[in-house]
């Protein structure tokens, strides 16, 4: 299917879907917010959780307390379309061993809503903010977790990256292009 913003394909006993929009108003199973290791709603992603899915999610964030760079944990998703908002902590860029954290927060994503019997997850693109990650980067690493969880696993079976920017979105699809 492909759509001016909206493109998927097929992979392995799933499909990987990229669009341009807003990850809040998606109505998947759940959506990943590029937290911090807090798990503080402040801006960005997590600023638009916040103000959309309303207080019960950072009341259940301030329950779990926080997890380490490269963790992943689920909440509830208040007033969001969503079922379930899955904070998943991205590297900060100069902190070290960034490629390898990144990964591990898209994997333990994945691992998060399998655990929670869910089908569909969408990630924004994670750390590119003021984490200062570069999105070719990210693109790679996390289209790489994406494609080898549905060739491998694929419980999730619908994997959505919903991207803020057309640039954003053009990495992206060009970066899956090539590992496809």
């Amino acid at each position: 299917m492909v759509e001016a913003q909206h493109v998927s394909f097929p992979v392995g006993k799933g499909n990987i879907h990229l669009l341009i929009g807003d990850i809040t108003d998606l109505d998947v199973d759940a959506i990943v917010n590029a937290a911090n290791a807090r798990l503080i709603l402040g801006a960005g992603v997590a600023g638009a959780i916040r103000r959309k899915g309303g207080p019960s999610i950072q009341e259940e964030c301030n329950r779990i307390g926080g997890t380490y760079v490269g963790g992943a944990v689920i909440t509830n998703a208040g007033l969001l379309k969503a079922k379930k908002v899955i904070h998943a902590v991205g590297p900060r860029m100069g902190e070290g061993r960034e490629d390898e954290k990144l990964a591990d927060a898209t994997r333990n994503s994945l691992l998060r809503a399998e655990e929670h019997g869910l089908k569909s997850i969408a990630f924004p693109a994670i750390s590119t903010g003021i984490f200062g990650f570069p999105v070719d980067r990210c693109a790679g690493i996390m289209l790489k977790e994406a494609v080898q969880y549905l060739l491998h696993t694929g419980k999730v079976t619908d994997i959505y990256f919903c991207l803020w920017e057309q640039h954003v979105y053009t990495v992206f699809l060009n970066t899956l292009k090539t590992i496809l």
